[in-house]
């Protein structure tokens, strides 16, 4: 079946109930029902209890389905376009710079010159298009296997989805664990993983050993992986977990492969949120957190090729 046929444009909407969305994502179990306002989109999940989500919606510009999941494409009243994955936010036009230009840039501005980068998920573009102000790369892999999603971003977020212009960008249709199968040990100078979200389950793999195994065998020697960490807060922020192979030492603290101001890349327009001092200050951890970072540590931090 031909994806893009179901690619359908706004009807004018500008109010309606929450049941209106969940009419076309899956339905919640008996203890992950979200709240309902008509004219609001609610997100509720069971791992942040005793708190939801409101957005404001103004109009809903699409609603689809792929052979994976559920999409949902809305304009809101103070975030701009929001774009939905089985019910769970994803991105929104407002703030989508803050997480993209981090998760690019701490892994590739902690490294000399990477030339080889390997992007598992990241489908909606935004990623490639930050990886894309790096003069130094000569190639962008990027793993997805929902091509519609893709459509949907190039259709609704075309500067998020710039980021498949760049002529170094090759898409592999396939899962990025598998497509990892194939590689030749050594071939990347980092790998970005952005296609585990706790919220939307499927997570087990992550943790397990088999992937960063993969991930270590795919990077050189002091190769980067880094992959999202979740929140260590309620809301408000999120984490990154930042690894190097054993080899040449990586300070992440300290870039030291600053971005050239004047290189946009296939982007229109500046970097909005990451400088060298937010790299830097990212690293700051709440005494809290610090405490269990040093718990686990203690257990050991060089098994299987990581450093």
């Amino acid at each position: 079946m031909d994806h893009r046929v179901s690619l359908k444009g706004g009807n004018g909407i500008n109010a309606f109930s929450a049941l209106t969305i969940a009419d076309n994502i899956e339905a919640p179990s008996a203890n992950h029902k979200p709240p309902i306002l008509p004219g609001w989109f609610s997100e509720y999940s069971s791992i942040w209890p005793g708190q939801a989500h409101f957005l404001k919606v103004e109009n809903i510009l699409f609603q689809g389905k792929s052979e994976y999941q559920t999409m949902l494409v809305f304009e809101s009243s103070t975030y701009g376009k929001v774009f939905v994955l089985d019910g769970e936010l994803q991105l929104t036009e407002k703030d989508e710079c803050s997480y993209q230009e981090m998760m690019t840039h701490l892994p590739l501005c902690s490294i000399p010159n990477p030339k080889k980068v390997l992007l598992i998920g990241g489908g909606d573009g935004g990623i490639l298009r930050e990886i894309s102000r790096h003069s130094s790369v000569e190639q962008i892999d990027i793993c997805e296997i929902d091509t519609m999603l893709i459509d949907v971003y190039k259709e609704y977020f075309p500067d998020v989805a710039v980021g498949y212009k760049d002529s170094r960008v090759k898409l592999h249709v396939i899962d990025g664990s598998v497509f990892l199968d194939s590689v030749e040990r050594g071939t990347y100078d980092a790998i970005i993983a952005d296609a585990f979200d706790p919220i939307r389950g499927g997570d087990d793999e992550l943790f397990e050993t088999e992937f960063f195994e993969k991930a270590s065998r795919g990077l050189r020697a002091g190769g980067v992986l880094c992959i999202q960490a979740e929140s260590i807060w309620f809301s408000g922020v999120i984490g990154f977990l930042l690894c190097s192979t054993e080899g040449p030492y990586v300070d992440f603290r300290n870039p030291i492969n600053p971005i050239d101001p004047h290189n946009y890349g296939v982007s229109k327009q500046p970097l909005k949120f990451y400088n060298s001092e937010v790299h830097s200050a990212a690293f700051c951890l709440p005494s809290f957190v610090k405490k269990v970072k040093s718990k686990r540590c203690m257990k050991g931090s060089t098994e299987n090729g990581w450093s």
